[in-house]
């Protein structure tokens, strides 16, 4: 724990900075993955294909950061990847 005022400070913003990253992280992984799911739904195999290519990269930044764990980057990207290709 720390002693001085300012490590206390510090403590306190890095705290906040890292709900802040999380949140940051996690909605930006979410509407990658719904605006993939979208491209699905529409049936528009080349928006699909771009939209996957986008939350296969914000799934492994998470996973690099420590946001998400491997196997739910793994079973998502998975999913993803075999709905985009099953498309005619």
């Amino acid at each position: 724990m720390p002693n001085m005022k300012n490590a206390k400070k510090a403590v306190k913003t890095s705290l906040k900075r890292k709900v802040n990253n999380n949140n940051v992280y996690k909605a930006s992984l979410k509407n990658a993955i719904k605006n993939t799911e979208k491209a699905i739904l529409a049936k528009d195999k080349a928006k699909a294909s771009e939209e996957l290519a986008i939350a296969i990269k914000r799934l492994d930044k998470a996973a690099a950061a420590g946001i998400v764990k491997p196997n739910y980057v793994a079973r998502n990207k998975s999913r993803l990847t075999l709905k985009v290709n099953a498309m005619k």
